[in-house]
């Protein structure tokens, strides 16, 4: 493997890891900096929303910038916004000064979200196997390093601008260091049959395949929204969970959904993306549904940890996905699938919240329940229309992948076989997409 490669995959975790740090500080601090403003939950409500707008725009931003001028260029600048838009709401002084902060504050998390998820793919593509949940395992333990520095300096009695002061120059530093071992947008795009396919029939509308993604992508996030806003609540409210015992609810489900990223990976090289979209939805909609019907506590907890190890694998694949079905158009197809994928982590709460005017909230998820559903049935999708994986089945029962590219026979005579290697005849039959002939 080259070492370049090797840095660029470095630098992807220190990007995903950054963003989930900065996201996490501000998560940290906002009950102090909604107290100071001098605003109540329901204006803090709207002000999240305008987080939300500027992070879409963001994405949609950024998506063409990123093809048009590469990852190596954007996603540095788009860090050092991010780190630098962190500090706006420990500054503001009144509602409107919050408001225009949450608003760049998620400019700069929506162009660095996608930028990184570009160069993801761009890694993914170096090493010809899955590494893209990894990264969004980073994402997560970078929020966990925000809400344990966060809480240190809490205990200091650091102000907010001291704090997100003192990270938005780490960001900066981080932003600039990472830069160099960035890959350029020469030497890891491996011409392929696949790829001057899509390059020949691109348009300039988006693919109805990636609107496809992306709309899985709202429903997956939207059930991610869910855990994140009602997990607590409902062993709360519904099961009567003392403070602390509810905590556990959304504990259980990210450390599950972390655990899961981190393994997804390998499972998807062994298994194809298809089958971890497919099965991960069918367990996340199984965990969800035996939550919101135990009467159980740990029952209960034991249901929103597999529904979050059901979840972890599943937005990663779309991302990657989107991004491999056009290697010249990755950043606008990655931010198509991530900008309605927000639209969905947005939508979560809006929806509950009126659902329970008319029915119990642990009735209310099984609207998440079906999403997952829905995910599952439809997760032939994620197989490239522009390649047909077969499998040659032996007369001893052994499978092994036909490529779509590049040579039928190339890979089982690297295992030391060929077409026809001694133990019968072979024939093709359905095979699921291998790692690498998704991109």
């Amino acid at each position: 493997m080259e070492r370049s490669l090797r840095l660029g995959r470095l630098a992807t975790f220190a990007y995903f890891v950054l963003n989930g740090f900065l996201m996490g500080m501000w998560i940290v601090h906002i009950p102090d900096i909604e107290h100071r403003v001098g605003i109540s939950h329901a204006v803090l409500g709207w002000f999240l929303l305008l987080l939300g707008a500027g992070a879409f725009a963001g994405m949609q931003l950024v998506g063409p910038l990123t093809d048009r001028f590469g990852a190596r260029t954007v996603v540095p600048l788009s860090a050092a916004l991010c780190s630098a838009a962190v500090v706006l709401p420990g500054w503001a002084a009144n509602a409107w000064t919050l408001g225009a902060a949450l608003l760049v504050l998620g400019l700069g998390n929506g162009c660095l979200d996608v930028s990184m998820n570009a160069h993801a793919v761009q890694v993914e593509r170096g090493y010809r196997r899955p590494v893209m949940s990894a990264f969004h395992a980073a994402f997560s333990i970078g929020g966990v390093l925000a809400a344990l520095a966060g809480a240190r300096m809490l205990s200091w009695g650091w102000s907010p601008v001291a704090t997100l002061g003192t990270v938005a120059l780490l960001g900066l530093v981080t932003a600039a260091g990472a830069a160099p071992a960035l890959l350029g947008s020469r030497g890891t795009h491996l011409p392929d049959a696949p790829a001057a396919a899509a390059k020949e029939q691109r348009s300039t509308r988006t693919p109805r395949r990636i609107w496809g993604l992306a709309t899985l992508a709202l429903m997956i996030m939207l059930c991610e929204g869910v855990a994140n806003d009602w997990s607590v609540l409902h062993l709360r409210n519904v099961l009567g969970a003392p403070p602390a015992t509810a905590a556990l609810a959304y504990g259980a489900f990210a450390t599950a959904m972390t655990v899961g990223r981190l393994l997804t990976d390998r499972v998807a090289a062994r298994f194809g993306s298809v089958a971890v979209l497919r099965y991960g939805a069918s367990a996340a909609a199984l965990g969800l549904t035996a939550a919101s019907l135990s009467a159980s506590i740990p029952l209960t907890l034991i249901g929103w940890a597999l529904f979050g190890a059901g979840l972890s694998g599943c937005v990663p694949q779309l991302f990657s996905a989107a991004g491999h079905a056009d290697p010249d158009a990755a950043g606008t197809n990655v931010s198509r699938v991530a900008g309605l994928g927000y639209v969905g982590m947005l939508a979560g709460p809006a929806i509950i919240g009126p659902l329970t005017q008319v029915m119990p909230l642990h009735l209310t998820f099984f609207l998440p329940v079906a999403f997952c559903a829905v995910a599952a049935a439809t997760a032939g999708i994620l197989r490239p229309r522009n390649a047909a994986p077969t499998c040659l089945e032996t007369r001893d029962g052994a499978t092994a992948p036909l490529e779509a590219r590049g040579g039928s026979t190339a890979r089982l005579e690297a295992r030391g076989g060929t077409a026809d290697s001694g133990n019968g005849p072979a024939h093709a039959a359905p095979c699921e997409t291998t790692p690498d002939t998704h991109s």
